[in-house]
């Protein structure tokens, strides 16, 4: 059954600007990096000498070669295999490592900001989703100019050259020694930016700059490479918990007719890594809730996608949101007349056998443009919902020490939200900060008041009996939360941020690691 191509559009920047696709954090970290180095400007890369080869190992190791010829490096004649080692281990992100018939390089790795300028970009796409991130950092341009005066240390832009051989990280010297050659004429501007589009979660947007600013406050304490993986635990963990606020708020702004809802979204993390424990039942049900909600947000998003074409308004104002909230609330019958036009107009092509099978769910709406959302979604949804859940699984983790999701093979023990201990040590470490005249101090806390920050700031729930969501708790779920503080704080041993050397509870605190 054919459909305009414009209308299976599921994307919608003003929503959430990344498209529903399996991502790799390292790509997003890369083309975030461009689009801070460009202004949010995507360039086009042209192909090197005018040919269509693709970047490979040789060529890399060629820079090498022509800088030792030059003078500028020594030892690479004397030692090419490990030169090539330190290129495949440090320098470069690679698609099919280790696979001699398939593997080839996506990029530099994305440890200084001019690491784009070698890459494959078919190897290294992010599918916008370095867009969503960089709409949230314009929510805070201070927090956005400061991590890209950090990522670009050693290079001046205006001249071209590194301007800092001392303090830079080898790692960085080598991506800098690679790149240096390499002409703004080798890139061409496109023409396609990022919308400046303010975030439709805007308390979410805030908070991820300010845990971004919190990161930064460690560029002089924390190595380069530490820091780095901290922010990209911080990039994949905010992209989820927006999506999944999204899932979660998204139907019910167009309840209200606007995006000003009550955010009450909250999920109960099993930091047990048991499968079988009590409070892996209780974070199965949330992340099942999720799951089951999705759905819902993909008809959501189908339905403002709908209205915006009705009223003939582009997805690059956030105010033609709020107006397509509005008449979506509202029901206003020019939605009805158009769509009913529409399906008309539709209903013409359609041969009997199509007839049949629409009529089937058709009978039961009531509009016009119920029939025509509801078409979308027999036509589309369960692609979106495939691709979706692959999104989410990659934006969170699964089973990695990174994340905050976890499946089993068996069926018995389906998704349910955990915690890495590598998020762990990222959050713990930002969130030992506290505001004193409007300056970040790092503090020690205790157990308690650490599981209460996770909880306002970011929902995460390990304790809830002091939560309203778990008023009235049987003893299960007392027992259940029980076991999960027992093996939060174990968890904080096991990285080094928590020791109980005395009884006395004042005394146990969990403190900074720098």
């Amino acid at each position: 059954m054919k459909i305009n191509q414009q209308e299976a559009i599921f994307r919608n920047e003003l929503i959430f600007a990344a498209d529903a696709k399996g991502v790799n954090i390292e790509n997003i970290l890369l083309n975030l990096f461009m689009l801070l180095n460009t202004n949010g400007v995507r360039p086009k890369q042209l192909a090197l000498s005018g040919t269509k080869k693709d970047v490979d190992i040789d060529s890399m190791k060629n820079i090498f070669r022509v800088l030792e010829e030059k003078g500028e490096v020594s030892g690479f004649k004397e030692n090419p295999e490990a030169v090539e080692n330190w290129l495949r281990c440090n320098l470069l992100n690679m698609v099919f490592r280790g696979k001699i018939d398939k593997e080839k390089i996506s990029s530099l790795r994305p440890i200084h900001l001019e690491s784009y300028k070698v890459r494959n970009a078919a190897q290294a796409r992010d599918y916008n989703t370095a867009d969503q991130v960089y709409n949230m950092l314009n929510y805070s341009p201070q927090v956005r100019d400061e991590l890209k005066s950090f990522l670009s240390e050693g290079w001046d832009k205006n001249t071209n050259r590194i301007n800092q051989y001392d303090g830079i990280d080898v790692d960085s010297m080598g991506i800098l020694m690679l790149i240096k050659d390499i002409k703004s004429a080798g890139f061409v501007t496109s023409g396609v930016g990022v919308q400046n589009i303010r975030p439709i979660l805007e308390k979410q947007a805030e908070l991820f700059c300010d845990d971004v600013r919190r990161l930064l406050l460690y560029k002089r304490t924390i190595p380069r490479n530490v820091l780095l993986d901290y922010l990209k635990i911080i990039i994949s963990f905010h992209l989820s918990i927006y999506i999944q606020k999204l899932i979660y708020l998204l139907p019910k702004m167009i309840k209200a007719g606007s995006t000003k809802v009550v955010d009450d979204w909250s999920i109960v993390l099993d930091v047990t890594d048991n499968f079988e424990s009590k409070p892996a039942v209780i974070s199965g049900a949330d992340a099942e809730r999720m799951y089951n909600g999705l759905l819902e947000y993909i008809k959501s998003t189908f339905q403002v996608n709908a209205a915006l074409r009705m009223l003939k308004l582009e997805k690059n104002n956030s105010s033609n949101l709020d107006t397509a909230l509005e008449t979506l609330t509202n029901r206003k019958q020019e939605l009805e007349i158009y769509y009913q036009v529409h399906w008309d107009n539709l209903a013409a092509s359609w041969d009997e056998e199509d007839r049949e099978i629409i009529n089937e769910f058709a009978v039961y709406e009531d509009s016009s443009f119920n029939k025509y959302i509801e078409l979308l979604m027999r036509l589309r949804g369960n692609y979106q919902y495939r691709f979706n859940v692959y999104l989410i699984d990659n934006l969170t983790g699964k089973n990695s020490e990174r994340g905050f999701m976890a499946q089993g093979r068996s069926k018995k023990h389906p998704r349910r939200f955990v915690l890495g201990t590598r998020l762990l040590e990222a959050l713990t470490q930002i969130n030992l900060l506290e505001n004193q005249n409007n300056e970040l101090h790092s503090k020690a806390v205790s157990i308690e008041e650490l599981m209460e920050i996770f909880r306002k700031r970011y929902g995460l729930i390990i304790n809830g009996l002091d939560d309203p969501k778990f008023a009235g708790a049987d003893l299960n779920t007392i027992q259940a939360f029980k076991d999960n503080v027992d093996a939060f704080k174990n968890k904080l041993r096991q990285i080094g941020f928590y020791n109980d050397l005395s009884d006395a509870f004042i005394l146990q605190k969990i403190r900074p690691r720098y």
